[in-house]
Formats: structure tokens, C-alpha cells, sequence
């Protein structure tokens, strides 16, 4: 199926990609010839530290461990050979390259590009002294990409250089292997010589083969080697090949990574839909950091999805989208995730995803940090990605777009955190000197907008039997839980207000989530304290009305001796949603 997709992908962008039997392969020095063979001078096509000019060239074999010279352009091992280092290999990779050169022109003895290339290997001894005067020497000799490199030739006066010529792109030696014998494509369900190898695709941390055969390895079928185990033609191999490298290039729109696994994703057509969708969830799925305001830009998918699963988006009834996530292995590539869903329902999984996640924001600037990156750096140290758990990624991507309940581990990883601030809150501010940065820690918020996010949307896909938490507070919930964290969230704020400090949540808020009943009693008391430093009688009643509405909500045998792990998760939500109440309220206050 993934096979498929790519091979349609290619078809549907044949206009962007390169002619069958080519790639766009960087160059990033040319050797200038004159008709004879003669070396003239070094051109630099380099454009920065890491990329160079791109020319269309013939493609041929990859190589892995073998020797594979390629047609009019490699690096300066097979192009230059020993005159680097007296090394037998590269002695070997030189004489690899002369002979595929040799070959060439013995079918295009009128070329004179091709002949000009056979004279300069002719000549090699005199050239070598003349490329080791130019002033790009020294510099191409020491560079630390040296081998990185990739040269080739142009004749004085063109402006093509040699290996872009047609007429060696066409011709037919250095093509790959193919069986001998006939069999069905499984991808186009033609007949075909198939393939015995394919191609190498990049990815972060090597390059490997998605498709690939070990040679004698036992797994061999009815006498049957390599490719011909799983027939592919050569136009099908090259098409998918090369789809999946499109989608896997560095400046690729297509594509996001976590560690050492990639996902590509991708639309059916070339409709309307499948564009904006791929604009769309690259940009919800966006791992870098980006100039915009993320939230003009995550408003602009919804809108996207909502136009899409409403009809006022064009699509067309056989659209689809997928999405692949690869990891290199030591043969070959590992497909760790892969799901296709017509367009509509992927809309649908992701608007209801974003539903989930929706929660109340009183913040002016208001930001649904709803990117793949926002859930998963905030459940780790720092919110450093690198950090995330293994399969937590595709989990989380596994339950965006088949809907289902979000991962345990997401859930638990985030309580941790949580957890986790409190203690570093109270640690800091006894490590600290100054008065400001006291203040600074202080205001750190103990539950983010995206971790109650991320507890809200567990709760309610995964306890559907239960009343579901509200996207604002939700005064008829009587879960003790939530009841307990609201209740919390009122004395917090009571002692920031009377006293600007908020020791009780910084020495209480971990026992109070999970064990309540033996700080409450406590925390309360010291609350009727602060109280009486408030200098408004009128927030004083108030405060005190409202923690006895929460109270009266609470069992009669009193606070509960343990909350579960559900319940402490509904902790926190409830603290959050009560303390975002107390903001939206102070900020309309202010603005009357």
C-alpha cells in the first residue's frame, strides 16, 4: 500500500520531480576542460556550508559497500582517485570511473563533451599538476568535507555541464540490474524484468533502503533471489524511490522528525483539499520553532479541517491523505506508523482532536498551543524533544488520527511534570539570591494551558462513561477530584492575594493532589490566616462563600484519603479551570 501511495505521489508531482532515469544530485565543484582534455580551472558551486548548485544527472546504481561509478560525476575518490591519498580503494574507485567513462564514449564516439573527458584521463599525469596550481586547491585539499564533495566537468564555452547532457542521461550503460526473467509488478500490476536492488533513501541518522534483500540469506522463495522475491519494474522503483526521497529532502514541507524517526505525509490529488491539508498539518505538526504567532497560524488549519469536513474546501470523493513514520535500520528502512484515511474522515479526526483539546484561556493574546510539539515538549524535562519517550510520538500521532483514547503514557508522563514544577518551584526559591528572581519563579504557572489540555482530552476520550470536563469551569461537577483541585486553586489565590506568595502550593499541592485528606485541614486553616491580611472585606466574604460552595460539595465522610490516578488528573484540571475563573474575572473588572 505505501509502495502505491508513493508511486501515485510521483505521478501527481512528475511536473516537480526529475524525468524518469535522473535526480537533482548537488555539485559542488566543477572541472573546467577545454576540447583536447586539458584542465582550464576549479569552478565553486558551493552556496554555504552545507548545499550546493543542483543539476539534473543520470541516475545510476547505489552503492553501499561495492564499487559503482557514476555517469561524469562523483566524489573526488572515483573523479580524481590517488592523486588525494595512495589508497588501493581509491586507486580502484578511479579506474571504475575512467572505465564507465571509456564506455561511454565508445558509444558516443562523436560526443565531443564525452570525448573531451576520455582526453583528460588520457592526460591525467599533466592535469594532475595543473589542478594542484589552482588557487581552489588548498582549499578543496583541507577541507573537512573533502569526501562529502561531489565533482564534475563542463567544457569551456557551454553552459551545461557534461553530466547534464542528454545524451548521456539517455544512454543505456550503468542501468540497474534487473532479473531476468519476467514477472507481474506489485506495484503497477504490469509486466516487467524486475529490479534486483533498490534505491537509498535519507534519514536522520543514515541513509537506508525501504524495500531491500539480502542476498543468501534463507529467505529466499522458490529458487527466487534479491528483487525477484517482490517484483518491481524499474520505472515503479524509481517513481516510489524517488517520491520518498522528495518527501524526505531537508527543505521538505512534507515531513517532521523526532529523534531518529521521520514521518512524511502526504494528499492523494491535487486538489484544493489535499494541498492545504498538507500545508495545514505541517504546520500543525511543526517541530521548529517558528517566527508567526502559532496561534494565528493553528486557527488558520482549524479552518482549514472545518472547510474541508463542511464541503466549502473543494476535494474530490477518492481523496486521501497519509502519513508514514521511518526509522533507518541496519538493512533497511523501518516503517514504524503508516495509515491512509480518505480525506473527509481525516478532517473529522482532527477537528475533534482539536475539540478535545480545547480548553478556557484567559489570557489577552489568547493560544491554543495545540502543535504536535507543544504536546509532547510539555511533558518532558525542559521541553526538550530529544527527551520524549520512544513510542510516545506514535502513539499520540496514532490517536489524533484514528480517534482513539490518547496514550497512557502521554497522560501519566504529563501528572509527572506536573509534579515535578511544584518540587522545582520549592527548590529554586531556596537556591535563589535576589528578590526579582524569586518574583520570576513565583509566577511560573503550576499547571500550563497545554498540560491541562493534554489531562482534559485523556480524561474524556478515555472515560466516556463519566461526566466529561468542560472546556470552561464546570460548577455541577461533584468529582472529588475536581472538587478538591477548585478548592485548592481558591486558597492559592487567597494568599497570593493577602500576602503575594504562594508557599501553600509550593508545599502542598503534591499531597493535596493525591492524599487530601491529610493536608486539607491544614492548608484550610492557614487560609482563614491569610484571610484576615485581606484588606477588601468584600473579597474576604467572597472567598469565604466560595471555598464554603465548594465544601458543601465535598462527601459527608470528608476529604477523600486517596484520589486515583483519573481523580488526580481531575485534580488539576479543576485547580486550572478555577484559577483561569479568577483571571477572567480580574481581566473584565479591569477592562470596565
Amino acid at each position: 500500500m505505501i509502495l502505491k501511495a508513493l508511486y501515485d505521489y510521483y505521478q501527481r508531482k512528475s511536473e516537480e520531480l526529475p524525468p524518469f532515469g535522473t535526480i537533482f544530485q548537488q555539485i559542488h565543484f566543477i572541472l573546467v576542460i577545454d576540447k583536447d582534455g586539458n584542465f582550464l580551472r576549479f569552478e565553486d558551486r558551493r552556496l554555504n556550508k552545507n548545499e550546493a548548485s543542483q543539476f539534473l544527472v543520470k541516475r545510476t546504481g547505489q552503492r553501499t559497500s561495492g564499487i559503482v561509478a557514476k555517469h561524469f560525476y562523483d566524489n573526488i575518490s572515483y573523479v580524481l582517485g590517488s592523486s588525494i591519498k595512495k589508497e588501493k580503494k581509491n586507486s580502484e574507485n578511479n579506474k571504475a570511473f575512467r572505465s564507465l567513462v571509456e564506455e561511454v564514449y565508445k558509444k558516443l564516439p562523436e560526443n565531443v563533451a564525452v570525448k573531451a573527458v576520455w582526453n583528460f584521463y588520457k592526460r591525467i599525469d599533466n592535469n594532475l599538476k595543473n589542478i594542484q596550481r589552482d588557487p581552489l586547491w588548498v582549499d578543496i585539499i583541507q577541507n573537512t568535507q573533502l569526501e562529502n564533495f561531489i565533482f564534475s566537468f563542463l567544457l569551456e564555452g557551454d553552459t551545461k555541464i557534461i553530466a547534464s547532457q542528454s545524451s548521456i542521461i539517455q544512454c543505456d550503460i550503468g542501468n540497474i540490474a534487473t532479473d531476468d526473467k519476467e514477472q507481474v509488478c506489485l506495484i503497477t500490476g504490469k509486466r516487467c524484468f524486475p529490479v534486483i536492488t533498490t534505491s537509498l533513501s535519507p534519514l536522520a541518522g543514515g541513509t537506508a533502503k525501504l524495500v531491500s534483500f539480502q542476498k543468501d540469506s534463507g529467505y529466499d522463495s522458490y529458487g527466487k533471489e534479491q528483487g525477484a522475491n517482490a517484483p518491481i519494474s524499474v520505472e515503479a522503483e524509481f517513481a516510489y524511490s524517488t517520491a520518498l526521497n522528495h518527501l524526505l529532502a531537508k527543505d521538505s514541507k512534507n515531513k517532521f522528525s523526532i529523534g531518529e524517526q521521520t514521518y512524511i505525509f502526504w494528499g492523494s490529488s491535487s486538489s484544493n483539499g489535499c494541498k492545504e491539508t498538507e500545508e495545514s498539518f505541517f504546520t500543525m505538526s511543526n517541530l521548529n520553532n517558528i517566527e508567526e504567532d502559532p496561534n494565528t497560524r493553528i486557527l488558520q488549519v482549524h479552518k482549514v479541517f472545518t472547510g474541508i469536513y463542511s464541503g466549502s474546501i473543494q476535494t474530490d470523493l477518492d481523496d486521501r491523505f497519509y502519513i508514514a513514520g521511518l526509522a533507518p535500520g541496519k538493512a533497511r528502512i523501518a516503517v514504524v506508523y503508516w495509515a491512509g484515511l480518505p480525506l473527509k474522515d481525516f478532517a473529522h479526526t482532527i477537528l475533534r482532536h482539536f475539540e478535545d483539546m480545547e480548553i478556557v484561556d484567559a489570557r489577552k493574546e489568547k493560544k491554543p498551543y495545540l502543535t504536535l510539539k507543544s504536546i509532547l515538549a510539555t511533558v518532558t524535562l525542559g521541553g526538550k524533544l530529544k527527551d520524549v519517550t520512544k513510542n510516545l510520538p506514535n502513539a499520540v500521532i496514532k490517536s489524533i488520527f484514528q480517534g482513539l483514547p490518547y496514550p497512557d503514557t502521554l497522560y501519566h508522563s504529563c501528572l509527572r511534570r506536573i509534579r515535578a514544577q511544584q518540587s522545582e518551584h520549592d527548590y529554586q526559591k531556596t537556591h535563589v539570591e535576589s528578590d526579582s528572581c524569586l518574583r520570576r519563579i513565583r509566577k511560573k504557572q503550576a499547571v500550563s494551558i497545554t498540560q491541562a489540555a493534554i489531562l482534559k482530552a485523556y480524561l474524556n476520550r478515555k472515560y466516556t462513561n463519566q461526566k466529561p470536563i468542560q472546556i470552561m469551569l464546570d460548577k455541577e461537577n461533584t468529582n472529588q477530584g475536581y472538587l478538591c483541585g477548585r478548592l485548592f486553586a481558591v486558597i492559592d489565590k487567597l494568599q497570593n492575594d493577602a500576602n503575594h506568595i504562594h508557599s501553600i502550593r509550593e508545599r502542598y499541592m503534591n499531597a493535596a493532589s493525591s492524599t487530601p485528606a491529610t493536608v486539607f485541614a491544614t492548608i484550610l486553616n492557614l487560609s482563614a490566616i491569610h484571610a484576615n491580611n485581606l484588606n477588601n472585606e468584600g473579597i474576604r466574604i467572597f472567598y469565604d462563600k466560595l471555598k464554603q460552595e465548594i465544601i458543601s460539595k465535598i462527601d459527608a465522610d470528608g476529604f477523600p484519603v486517596h484520589l486515583d490516578l483519573q481523580d488526580q488528573g481531575r485534580f488539576f484540571v479543576g485547580y486550572y479551570q478555577q484559577m483561569q475563573s479568577f483571571f477572567l474575572t480580574e481581566t473584565k473588572q479591569t477592562e470596565e
